[in-house]
């Protein structure tokens, strides 16, 4: 967040003369911060080579200081926290996750095109509206073509954001096709689970029934026999 923060004043406003240099300093000061903690991961681990070829991503963190504008994919390393969050369901993570990494890779994506793209000869990005449109329709994946990187580095940058975009939209499609698979799936058991109520009530029903008719045939029977016996002991001649 420091990062973010200086990053997006030193674009933004851009500072001359003693700030600028303080702001370099402090940026100078994150990047080490990033290079011990993956210089000291790399150490640490057991496997190596391993390690390394699953954290290629950081190494470009650490690597790419010296391209000024690509300091943007410092930023991205701190949505690996996001990943982690407790205290909410899976897809409440997911949505979180997704919103963050949005917001962050639009904004800082925004800042570093501008730089990229402002002092360059006949370039079109050359104020931080336009840049945020250019980031937005591109990383939607819409690309309108008003506003298009002349420059190198605006297009590494274009690049790195269309990339993402089309994960983020990856991960919002599967998101929303998993909610939509998870309530067609409720609705079938409550249904069923409805169906099966039914049946059993149906059959409590019927086995009530049962015991009443062999109840009123046990009676129907009973009476039967009592009548016989007293037309017997009064000798009626219809016997």
């Amino acid at each position: 967040m420091a990062f973010v923060a200086i990053y997006s004043w030193q674009i933004l406003v851009q500072p001359t003369g003693v700030w600028n240099g303080a702001a370099e300093a402090a940026l100078n000061v994150i990047w080490i911060c990033f290079a011990s903690d993956y210089v000291i991961s790399l150490w640490l681990t057991s496997d190596t080579w391993t390690w390394f070829k699953h954290h290629l991503f950081e190494l470009a963190v650490v690597v790419l200081p010296m391209f000024r504008p690509l300091r943007m994919l410092r930023v991205v390393t701190a949505l690996n926290s996001l990943q982690h969050t407790g205290g909410m369901a899976l897809r409440g993570r997911i949505a979180a996750y997704v919103a963050s990494s949005v917001t962050l890779v639009v904004f800082i994506g925004s800042l570093a095109e501008l730089d990229a793209e402002r002092n360059a000869p006949h370039a079109v990005i050359t104020s931080f509206p336009k840049a945020l449109w250019w980031t937005f329709v591109t990383i939607t994946t819409v690309g309108y073509g008003d506003y298009e990187p002349i420059t190198a580095t605006g297009r590494t940058i274009a690049f790195v954001i269309m990339l993402a975009g089309i994960g983020l939209i990856s991960v919002v499609t599967a998101t929303m096709a998993s909610w939509i698979v998870d309530e067609v799936s409720a609705e079938d058991k409550k249904n069923t689970e409805i169906s099966h109520d039914q049946v059993e009530r149906l059959g409590v029903r019927l086995a009530h029934m049962e015991a009443m008719l062999a109840d009123m045939q046990a009676r129907t029977g009973t009476d039967l026999k009592e009548e016989r016996h007293n037309l017997v002991a009064n000798d009626d001649p219809l016997q």
